[in-house]
């Protein structure tokens, strides 16, 4: 059950994410008023990121994505809730303040690539260096030669925009957003409007550009893209879905998926004890988060042979005893550490799967597909 045959990596490497976040948003709300009344965008977002990450943000038109990274660059400002970049709460800051540290800390590539029509790329790439003063005259344009060579397009240094193709104006987009050299780039559909080759030929140089030490976050509808960062945040109607959700449940639909972020609950089971549920309703759902859940097909555990022991990110559901013809399973908490789940169960559970066809079909389907071993070992 994968979408476009891509599993996302919605998790950070473990060395990547240890210390102080680079970036830290905390409960961000955002409404915008219009004639027809008022829109929440953004519905309590937190989220951290760490220096050297590459994370994309992946969602529908209208998700709120767009509206996320320009919480952190100034475009938009919160309704209510914080942003941190570095040292600098970015909300407190003056538009004069903002535009010079916008101008030292923040690379940002647009969709639409954003070059002048009437100066070349090589002044283009010039530009940042003049407006923030941060280098001097004489350097600016070696500088500049310098980033269009990193991007392949020292040739080019001379033409205007429209001489060359899309997937070369984004490369000199790419060289401007380095210009000042920031920490970090916010890249919003960079590769929206170029074909798959160029998408490819754009993001090895994100790539590149991590392997340097910097910090990118970048939006996209591409999720073939959005597998080969380090970390993917997926969101849905302006909230944030759960990763582990998001991971255990890949391809299913986003609201589906938002709908059991609200309701799975965490749980911790020391470890060696059994795991009660409420299977009064008759779909459930347990998704390990830490340790190991060992699944006994019998009424206790003692003298039953495991069937199975699922480990973190794994799933189990009342569809998956179902397709392997098993009636009853003891469930325990087993290794060292504690167990960890996310739980969904009892009536409103399973209401909330049965008035939600799409979600009961997936769940189902990947039952069919998850467990066929089950059924032998059961009935062996």
């Amino acid at each position: 059950m994968t979408t476009n045959g891509v599993i996302p990596n919605y998790f950070p490497a473990p060395d990547q994410c240890s210390g102080e976040p680079l970036i830290s948003m905390v409960d961000i709300v955002k409404t915008f008023k219009n004639a027809a009344g008022e829109f929440t965008a953004l519905k309590g977002v937190s989220a951290c990121f760490y220096p050297g990450e590459f994370v994309s943000v992946v969602g529908k038109s209208g998700s709120g994505k767009s509206t996320l990274v320009n919480m952190i660059t100034g475009i938009d400002h919160p309704t209510s809730g914080t942003v941190r970049v570095s040292d600098t709460y970015v909300h407190n800051l003056s538009e004069n303040d903002m535009s010079v540290w916008r101008g030292k800390n923040l690379g940002i590539v647009f969709q639409f690539f954003q070059l002048l029509p009437t100066l070349t790329l090589l002044e283009n790439v010039m530009l940042p260096m003049y407006l923030s003063g941060l280098y001097a005259p004489a350097e600016r344009e070696g500088r500049a030669m310098d980033l269009l060579k990193l991007v392949g397009l020292e040739s080019f240094a001379e033409k205007l925009p429209a001489a060359v193709s899309g997937g070369q104006q984004q490369s000199a987009a790419i060289a401007r957003a380095m210009a000042n050299d920031p920490p970090i780039l916010i890249a919003d559909e960079p590769t929206g409007n170029l074909d798959s080759r160029t998408a490819d030929e754009v993001f090895d140089l994100f790539a590149a550009l991590i392997d340097q030490g910097k910090s990118i976050l970048m939006v996209t509808h591409d999720i073939s893209l959005a597998a080969r960062t380090m970390r993917t945040l997926l969101i849905s109607d302006g909230e944030l879905i759960n990763p582990w959700v998001a991971s255990g449940l890949h391809g299913l639909g986003h609201s589906p998926m938002l709908w059991l972020t609200h309701h799975l609950h965490p749980r911790t089971q020391p470890a060696g004890e059994p795991v009660r549920l409420d299977t009064s309703g008759a779909e459930w759902m347990l998704l390990v988060t830490a340790g190991c859940l060992e699944v006994s097909a019998a009424g206790e555990t003692g003298g039953a042979s495991p069937l199975a022991g699922l480990g973190e990110g794994n799933l189990l559901t009342a569809f998956d005893l179902q397709a392997a013809g098993l009636d009853q399973v003891a469930l325990r908490a087993v290794g060292p550490e504690p167990l960890e789940l996310l739980v969904g169960s009892g009536p409103e559970f399973a209401g909330g799967v049965a008035a939600r066809p799409s979600l009961r079909q997936y769940l189902q389907e990947r039952a069919a597909l998850a467990l066929p071993a089950w059924r032998m070992e059961a009935n062996a």
